[in-house]
């Protein structure tokens, strides 16, 4: 590391061995006897989880939860526990994850089965979807406690005014759209058709309502099936056929179709939920004007979300799982995961909580929320998801750009995927 003083280089080098960059285990007991366990997660913005491990530790004063504070980007963090993991490492006792995570350190062996402790029981009480993606391999590796899922946002106030009524599926949205849009001053439809994630979990949505799947029970790639063609096609339209979105679109992530929508230039938007707080804002000219409902398919009753969301694991290399039980089982609990979305606006996992007083008096959007996260489906459960992510990202990204027709794009991105998804 040319540059640096030997005094700074030293502060760097013990940085980056607490933050287990290095695989160096820290201690394990505090200066007061107490069992230490850590963990790594993003900016604790609200306070929810410094609240949460104060009253976990006052009612556990043996233990001790060290929450390690990592980069917002959660690639960033998912590289830190790799690092740590991969060296057979218990630097973090317990494993805060997205969900597409829990395929890959899984198939690792860097997770413990959660299996009889999280009981079916247990498991009944959180979103379907949301266990769903909690498991590899016939085993439940993570204990879910925020759930997020894909939904359609519309302009309720414009689609009554003109006689409307929400849309049943894809042809009614588009119908809708034409016929309520005047751009560019307001567009039909607004989604991320940027090359990164976000565009693969778009797509994902039109691919389920579509009837289509990415990899079959048997481990084979179908997303080149006339389904996942035929979903590519109506994503393609938009741009180029019924031309209710933008061109502009393919450079769009979740904020500048949040800010499209919101300034009163969109009549359906493709988001997350956190975006429900921010278009009804003081101030947001579409504030009140909007509904929300589950993204439409090819016939009525058949769209599906993508999920998103993050959940609790247990290190294989803990060296106190019992202690990391009795944590995570507490941090997921109805009044722990009431505290997440008070103070951060987290959504809880718990089905319990759209239907909480407290929580609809707030928030009586749940309810409506609700029936968007019950359809929820995890992306492709597999260890090498992130390649498979990129094989969509590629050739979706080529086909709304008019550079590949949707067979194309769906045969080359198939390829792709069983290069090296098939391969014995």
């Amino acid at each position: 590391m040319p540059g640096l003083h030997l005094p700074r280089l030293l502060t760097l080098l013990c940085a980056l061995l607490v933050m287990g960059v290095f695989g160096c285990s820290p201690a394990k007991e505090s200066a007061d006897g107490r069992i230490v366990l850590r963990y790594l997660a993003g900016p604790d913005v609200g306070g929810g989880s410094r609240e949460i491990i104060r009253r976990f530790e006052a009612l556990h004063p043996g233990i001790k939860i060290k929450m390690v504070e990592g980069p917002a980007a959660s690639n960033i963090r998912e590289n830190m526990y790799s690092t740590s993991l991969m060296g057979g490492e218990s630097t973090y006792d317990i494993t805060y994850m997205d969900v597409v995570w829990v395929p890959k350190f899984a198939a690792q062996g860097w997770l413990l089965p959660l299996d009889d402790r999280f009981t079916p029981e247990m498991q009944d009480e959180f979103l379907p979807g949301d266990v769903l993606g909690s498991i590899y391999d016939g085993k439940i590796y993570r204990l879910p406690a925020q759930s997020d899922a894909g939904m359609l946002y519309y302009r309720k106030d414009l689609i009554e005014a003109a006689g409307f009524k929400p849309p049943r599926d894809w042809e009614d949205l588009v119908r809708i759209a034409k016929a309520l849009q005047d751009p560019p001053k307001i567009w039909g439809f607004a989604f991320q058709g940027k090359q990164y994630e976000g565009l693969v979990c778009d797509y994902l949505e039109f691919l389920w309502g579509f009837g289509g799947r990415v990899i079959d029970k048997d481990g084979k790639i179908i997303v080149d099936s006339q389904e996942g063609i035929d979903a590519l096609a109506a994503m393609v339209s938009t741009v180029r056929t019924h031309h209710i979105s933008p061109e502009g679109i393919l450079t769009f992530q979740e904020e500048e179709a949040r800010h499209l929508f919101q300034e009163g230039k969109a009549v359906f938007m493709r988001n997350w939920p956190y975006a429900w707080n921010l278009v009804n804002s003081e101030g947001s000219p579409v504030k009140g004007k909007v509904g929300i409902m589950p993204m439409v398919g090819r016939i009525p009753g058949s769209g599906a979300a993508t999920l998103g969301g993050w959940g609790w694991g247990i290190s294989a290399y803990s060296e106190h799982p019992e202690e990391a039980w009795k944590f995570i089982a507490f941090a997921t609990s109805a009044e722990s995961l009431k505290v997440s979305y008070r103070k951060g606006g987290v959504i809880p996992a718990r089905k319990s909580l759209f239907k909480d007083p407290e929580v609809l008096a707030k928030s009586p959007h749940f309810a409506k929320l609700y029936d968007v996260l019950i359809a929820a489906r995890p992306r492709p459960v597999h260890p090498m998801y992130a390649r498979i992510s990129d094989a969509i990202q590629l050739h979706v990204s080529a086909a709304l750009a008019g550079q590949e027709t949707p067979e194309e794009a769906m045969k080359g991105a198939a390829a792709e995927m069983r290069a090296f998804v098939e391969r014995k």
